[in-house]
């Protein structure tokens, strides 16, 4: 595998992707790190020192916690990307699930043509979600202690003694929310095409790769909350052993979601000797894979975003209703009624989603126009039966899986007295452990594929890597001194910013 990875190097259009991909990457975290025009540093510096040292997760869980993983803590530092990718995510889920169930939108992703008027529609849909999710974070700036994103933030505000936003105080509100709100939408729209140029010119979906270098911006808050939580503040003497404990635990998580990611059912096909034209086509055994995980992390965003959606949303209209309050305790993500009711959505959602997406009367038709068909069933609808009933098993392990590991963190947390929804419990499970594993797999997948094509060794020494994904990047690389200007401006950028900081120290 080390060989793998600096054989990486000695081919000149893999260099390049990688270098392109790595100076993007940078352009993400430092959009994430400047602070939104008109919000008061101080506070929000104070808040995160604050979160530094607690256990904590100041977003709490749910919908919030998902936000605030995804724009890699954007929300909390009221970065210029606070809400991440995330518009853009739930504009593509929503246009998936659109073009499976309306016919007009199904028939256009058929055409010529059709993908790009769909993802055309979507950038639309991205701007009007970041539009009205920007409009309500900047409104909650005004009183920030009833946002349960910035939960715990009235302590630093008491210790700075000023208010997170200056402006409101000065009668000036309608003019920030409309210069937040731009904002906001503007690094939105600069996030996906950052995602879209990784995905043509770099290595892996720009996308999900944004989302995956958000989770790892976290893992050194995990590790020194680990030292300090079992080492410095140990209970027992035998507390440090717990971090050996842990790791070993994520080992197995890590190893399990990578065991059930890749893992499929392969029916056999069989395809009789036929002729096509003038083209005699042997006949043959191939196989059909039905994957077990086939819904991905998609039932666990539309579970939790159901279940928080209502109380956010209740909390920004009726403030000071206390039946708000009682909703919001009965779906608290430490109640029990909150796993009971996620874990049934769960399943409901991974049914869904194979049900829209998975269509086991097209494929059965496919095979029968092609001379195909499974040993022991017959052609036409009893092998649609089949694939449904097969595909149904397999959707409920999958989704027993999802169940499993988004309750996890929990599990995790009972016995070491932590936070199910802190720093360190999210990294044993949930939404962010299994999209992290994913994007690397099928970012090693894809280095793979160019190291094997130039007779090189690739990663394993028996078989290959099996991604998410049977894609490679379809545009040109980057050419080499445009990455040289990208890296040189990166470069002053840092320098100007490390002399900012000395100077006002």
């Amino acid at each position: 595998m080390i060989s793998a990875f600096a054989n990486t190097w000695k081919i000149p259009e893999l260099r390049d992707r990688i270098l392109f991909t790595m100076a993007m990457i940078v352009i993400v975290r430092l959009g994430v790190a400047l602070p939104l025009p008109g919000v008061n540093m101080d506070v929000i510096k104070t808040y995160l020192d604050m979160l530094a040292t607690d256990s904590a997760d100041g977003a709490g869980g749910g919908v919030g916690a998902i936000l605030n993983v995804f724009s890699g803590g954007g929300l909390q530092a009221m970065g210029l990307f606070s809400l991440g990718i995330m518009p853009y995510i739930s504009a593509s889920i929503m246009m998936q699930l659109l073009s499976a169930v309306v016919p007009k939108l199904a028939r256009l992703k058929k055409e010529d043509g059709g993908q790009q008027k769909i993802n055309q529609y979507t950038r639309f849909v991205t701007i009007a979600i970041a539009t009205i999710q920007g409009f309500f974070l900047a409104k909650s700036l005004e009183n920030p202690e009833s946002n349960p994103l910035l939960g715990g933030i009235g302590k630093a505000i008491e210790a700075v003694g000023s208010d997170l936003v200056p402006a409101f105080a000065a009668g000036n509100g309608a003019g920030f929310i409309a210069q937040t709100v731009l904002i906001i939408v503007a690094g939105t729209l600069l996030l996906m095409w950052i995602g879209d140029q990784i995905t043509e010119r770099g290595i892996g979906n720009g996308v999900s790769l944004i989302i995956s270098v958000n989770i790892i911006s976290a893992l050194p808050g995990v590790i020194v909350q680990l030292w300090n939580t079992f080492v410095i503040e140990r209970s027992s003497p035998f507390s440090p052993l717990l971090i050996v404990l842990l790791l070993v635990f994520f080992l197995f998580v890590v190893a399990a979601i990578i065991s059930i990611t890749q893992a499929q059912r392969r029916i056999a096909v069989q395809y009789a000797r036929r002729v096509a034209g003038r083209r005699e086509m042997a006949g043959g055994t191939q196989y059909l894979p039905l994957k077990v995980n086939y819904a991905g992390v998609m039932p666990v965003i539309f579970a939790t975003a159901i279940l928080q959606l209502p109380t956010q949303l209740l909390g920004q209209i009726f403030p000071t209703s206390p039946w708000v309050g009682t909703v919001r305790d009965f779906l608290d993500p430490n109640a029990p009624w909150f796993y009971v009711i996620s874990g049934a959505m769960i399943f409901f959602f991974s049914f869904f989603w194979v049900a829209t997406m998975f269509q086991p009367s097209e494929i059965a038709e496919n095979l029968k126009r092609s001379g195909g068909y499974i040993p022991g069933v017959r052609p036409g609808k009893p092998t649609s039966d089949f694939l449904d009933f097969t595909m149904t098993r397999l959707t409920f392990a999958g989704a027993a899986f999802l169940t499993l590991i988004f309750m996890l963190p929990n599990f995790v947390a009972l016995p070491l007295n932590l936070p199910p929804n802190g720093l360190i419990t999210s990294f044993f499970g949930g939404t962010s452990l299994l999209i992290l594993v994913g994007v690397l797999l099928d970012m090693m997948r894809q280095i793979e594929t160019h190291l094997l094509q130039r007779q090189y060794d690739g990663f394993l020494r028996k078989g290959k890597i099996k991604g998410r994904q049977q894609r490679m990047a379809s545009g040109a690389q980057a050419s080499g001194s445009s990455i040289l200007y990208i890296w040189v401006v990166l470069a002053v950028i840092v320098l100007v910013a490390i002399v900012a900081l000395i100077l006002n120290k």
